[in-house]
């Protein structure tokens, strides 16, 4: 301890001890369960931990304190005009959450934590997204959002600050690019629509295939299946009934014919 500064704390205690009591409310600080107090004593920062929770000690005139939250700390990252790996422009906005870890490291290291950290934010997350096609950034915003909180917490540990979690909330596409999207997803649609079509015409087609096999071998089974069509045709009250004569009724009066 030097002399000045010798000087100024015997000078702060003597002061202390004239205006006792009315000191008490200057001298004694209290800080929430969830803060911290980094003190400064003429102008260098104490030994020690960060003060609190609880109640904690300053001398008048020659400490400083600055309180530090520790809750988790959300905010929107502004969107962001992103050019993807496959050269496709788009607006993609995030939320991040983060803490401040270590209450020295982020009052003495960093002027503004909270800007510091916003900023970073927006640079991170074009320069992550810069690196992913359109496809990707579609499909894996999980691993992207990962991938984008690992670079942020690699970035503010010096300022003892901890990114928890990153998460995409939107991304904007172009409105050609979204019609020519949704065009493609409409073709698709079809191209499997027609698809089921003809797969059930084919399986139709073998049914009807297999059940003429099995009537072509039971002549009884074709005349049950005769009477049951026209008892069909007679229930629906039709003003005109074809009856179809089997062909092996027909069949001799066609030879007399020919001959």
């Amino acid at each position: 301890m030097g002399v000045v500064e010798f000087a100024a704390t015997l000078g702060s205690v003597l002061l202390l001890i004239v205006t006792f009591p009315l000191s008490i409310f200057l001298v004694f600080k209290v800080v929430q369960e969830y803060e911290r107090a980094v003190i400064f004593r003429l102008g260098r920062l104490r030994t020690g931990e960060a003060r609190g929770p609880g109640i904690f000690f300053v001398l008048p005139c020659i400490d400083q304190y600055r309180k530090v939250d520790l809750r988790t700390v959300s905010f929107d990252v502004p969107p962001q005009e992103v050019l993807t790996k496959d050269s496709v422009t788009v607006s993609v906005d995030a939320v991040v959450y983060y803490k401040v870890s270590e209450p020295l490291r982020a009052v003495v290291k960093v002027n503004d934590y909270c800007h510091s950290t916003r900023l970073l934010a927006a640079t991170t997350l074009r320069n992550v997204l810069g690196t992913r096609n359109l496809a990707e950034l579609l499909s894996e915003r999980e691993n992207i959002s990962h991938t984008m909180q690992s670079s942020l917490d690699e970035a503010t540990d010096p300022w003892g600050v901890q990114v928890e979690r990153v998460e995409i909330k939107d991304v904007r596409l172009p409105v050609q690019l979204q019609r020519a999207m949704a065009a493609e997803a409409e073709a698709a649609r079809e191209a499997r629509a027609k698809v089921i079509a003809a797969e059930g015409e084919m399986k139709a087609s073998r049914a009807l295939k297999e059940a003429s096999d099995i009537m072509s071998e039971s002549p009884a089974a074709l005349q049950l299946r005769y009477l049951q069509t026209l008892s069909t045709i007679s229930a629906e009250k039709n003003s005109t009934i074809i009856f179809p004569l089997p062909m092996d009724i027909i069949t001799p009066f066609l030879c007399n014919r020919n001959s």
